[in-house]
Formats: structure tokens, C-alpha cells, sequence
């Protein structure tokens, strides 16, 4: 979610930064260094303590620790709950790297994963859509009376349509994390797909029906209130379209496990550099095929809605370390179950009672005699 807000920042930052350089290879220079800055980042941040415990790479877990320890002042043999003797004891042991790949052998991990990378390519993918499709309407709506004044307009609409997306991105940022606070994270990306299919559907068959039937020989009032309805509508769905993509990531970064977390995240990034990578190869066709392009991704909205109910929520539940632990993780109820009531249709493990004892009891002693009484008088 930081990593969200910092990288919005840094897109309300570019056209400034654009307009000091002046040429694009200055700019492009420039967005550069900071990335070669970063390779000094292996030697500056320390590995995931957690997915050194997870991977059984102690000895790298051990000296991670008495770093930290001497970075903290923190004295090593006042060790109160003996995490070190346990690290000495399990030193002999080899470590287990897990690839990516055995995903495919899991039982539901696997389709968890393939239901978030379909969702960040879809999220990010018809967010182009909505994009264009604003950007049309508010070009309709302009006129131009010299042509003097194409270039001023250009770059005035170019800064506009910039900002406006970027404030709508900020806004879907500043409105998801109190939704999949209240909501939780299948929830959440579940009511806000369902607003991306809506709004998708609406524009596409909606507003081809406005006036159809009572508008027939007022047009300049049809296309204005057309030309409204479709701006509100590419809106709601950048809107949308935008949290669906940046809660996809969150949601996949707390149910993959430790182990094979960086491999998980990368699919779904993959996944959502592929739906973007959809709005350049559009412009290349000059926009050919682009109403079959919006309503390829509006069907992939409706196939979404059915899966995101298939998969778990993770909110209160500790991170899975392992691919066991991430099996684990099983589909609950979207909606809480009453208080008052309702019994569970399947007890766990901490809840299922021993009555391994029963048959010593006093009661089935008196239940057997009955019954042995019964079956004589029966016999009789």
C-alpha cells in the first residue's frame, strides 16, 4: 500500500520534472540514475529474516540476528525465550529452497494465484479503456476557432487528462484502505470489481440505448447527455479499475507463502504489466478493434466476480510460511455467520472432542445393559 502512494507520488512529480528537462533524453537520463542508484540496495538493506527461517537457511538467520542484536545494543546471552540455542541445534540442517514452480502441484494455492494475476490484468487492462473513452469525450466537447491555438490546447488537455487520472488514482488509493479495512480483502476487490463490470457494461449498452426510444429528433440533447454519462461512467470505472489492480498485488502478497512470495508477486506484477502493456499496442493499431478491446475486458470482469468468491480471506490470519500453510488457507463465507444460533457445519481440529474414553463411562454400561435386557425379552 506505501509502495502504492509512493509510486502515484512520483507520477504527480513526472510532468514537472518533464517540463525542467525539456528534452526526453534528458528525462530519460534522469528517471534512470535513481535505478542505478538502487543496485546498492543489496548491500545496504539484509535479507527477510522470515523467509531465511522459512527456507531453514539458519545460519544466515543466525548472523542476521546477532546484527540486529549489535545494531540494537542488545546483549546475545540474554536470550529469554532460547531462540539461539534452537538456531545452534538446527544448523545441520540443510536448506529447502521452494521454486515457483511447485505451485502447480498444489490443490488451491495455484488457483489463487491465477485468479489474482486475472484480476490485475484485467483491472489495469480496461483501465486504458475508461481512460481513452474520457479523454475522447472531453476532445468532442472542445472546439477550436484558430489554428494557432491547436498546440496550447493539446498541451493544456494533455496536463489535464495527466492530473485528472493521477487524482483518481490517488483517490481509489485513499478510498481502498479503509474498504478492505471494514470489508476485508476479498470483499473489498470483490465490491469494487463489481463497480468496474457496471460501469463497463453501462457504457457499452447503456448509452447506445439513451434516447433510442424519446430522443428521436433532439441530437445535439442525446449526444450531450451521452457525452456526460459516458465521462461519469469512465470515471467510476478508472475509479474502480485502479483498486482492483493495487488490491490484487496487496491480496496476493498475504496469501502466497513465505516461501514462494517473491515468485507469487511477480506473476501478478507480470500479469498487470501485461494489461497495461494493452494501451500502447491499441494506439499502435490507430484504435482499431478498440470497442472488441473494451468488450473482451468487460466479460473478463463478470468471469472475475465468480472467482474472487473462490478465494480465502486473509484478514486476521497470520502469514503462511509454507505451501502447507498456504493450502491451508481455505475459502470462508463471504458474509460473517449470525451469532445467535447457527452451529458450524465442520469443527476444527482445536474443537473436535475426544471420546475415545466413552465406553468406560457409567452411562454406557447402562445404555449396553439395557439394550442386552431388551434383546432377551425380545428373544422370549
Amino acid at each position: 500500500m506505501v509502495a502504492s502512494f509512493i509510486a502515484l507520488l512520483g507520477q504527480l512529480l513526472l510532468p514537472g520534472l518533464a517540463a525542467l528537462c525539456r528534452d526526453w533524453q534528458i528525462l530519460q537520463a534522469v528517471i534512470i540514475c535513481p535505478f542505478i542508484i538502487m543496485i546498492s540496495f543489496i548491500c545496504i538493506f539484509p535479507e527477510s529474516l522470515r523467509w531465511l527461517l522459512a527456507t531453514q537457511q539458519y545460519e544466515k538467520a543466525k548472523s542476521l540476528i546477532l546484527q540486529i542484536n549489535k545494531k540494537n545494543r542488545v546483549d546475545s546471552e540474554t536470550d529469554v525465550k532460547g531462540i539461539m540455542p534452537e538456531l545452534e541445534r538446527e544448523l545441520t540442517k540443510k536448506p529447502k529452497k521452494t521454486c515457483i514452480v511447485k505451485v502447480v502441484g498444489t490443490r488451491n494455492l495455484w488457483k489463487n494465484i491465477l485468479v489474482l494475476c486475472v484480476n490485475s490484468l484485467t483491472g489495469f487492462g480496461i483501465h486504458h479503456c475508461f481512460a481513452r473513452s474520457m479523454m475522447k469525450n472531453k476532445w468532442e466537447n472542445t472546439t477550436v476557432s484558430h489554428n494557432s491555438d491547436i498546440h496550447n490546447m493539446m498541451l493544456s488537455n494533455f496536463y489535464a487528462d495527466y492530473y485528472t487520472m493521477a487524482g483518481i488514482a490517488v483517490a481509489s488509493c485513499l478510498a481502498m484502505c479503509p474498504a478492505v479495512g471494514f470489508m476485508g480483502r476479498r470483499g473489498g476487490l470483490l465490491m469494487f470489481m463489481i463497480l468496474t463490470a457496471l460501469a463497463s457494461l453501462l457504457q457499452l449498452g447503456f448509452l447506445n440505448l439513451i434516447g433510442k426510444y424519446n430522443l428521436h429528433h433532439d441530437t445535439d440533447l442525446k449526444e450531450t447527455i451521452n457525452r456526460k454519462f459516458s465521462i461519469a461512467f469512465s470515471i467510476i470505472g478508472m475509479f474502480s479499475s485502479h483498486a482492483v489492480g493495487s488490491l490484487s498485488i496487496f491480496f496476493c502478497a498475504e496469501i502466497t507463502p513465505t516461501v514462494i512470495r517473491g515468485g507469487g508477486l511477480g506473476l501478478v506484477l507480470a500479469s498487470a504489466g501485461f494489461g497495461m502493456l494493452t494501451a500502447p499496442i491499441m494506439e499502435l493499431h490507430n484504435q482499431k478493434g478498440y470497442f472488441l478491446h473494451h468488450v473482451i475486458f468487460a466479460c473478463c470482469t463478470l468471469i472475475c466476480i465468480i472467482c474472487i468468491l473462490l478465494l480465502p480471506e486473509s484478514r486476521h490470519q497470520n502469514l503462511p510460511e509454507t505451501i502447507s500453510d498456504g493450502e491451508g488457507y481455505m475459502r470462508q463465507p463471504l458474509l460473517p455467520p449470525k451469532k445467535g444460533g447457527e452451529q458450524p457445519l465442520l469443527l476444527t481440529n482445536s474443537e473436535l472432542k475426544d471420546y475415545s474414553g466413552i465406553h468406560e463411562t457409567p452411562v454406557r454400561h447402562a445404555a449396553s445393559s439395557e439394550s442386552n435386557t431388551a434383546n432377551v425379552v425380545k428373544s422370549s
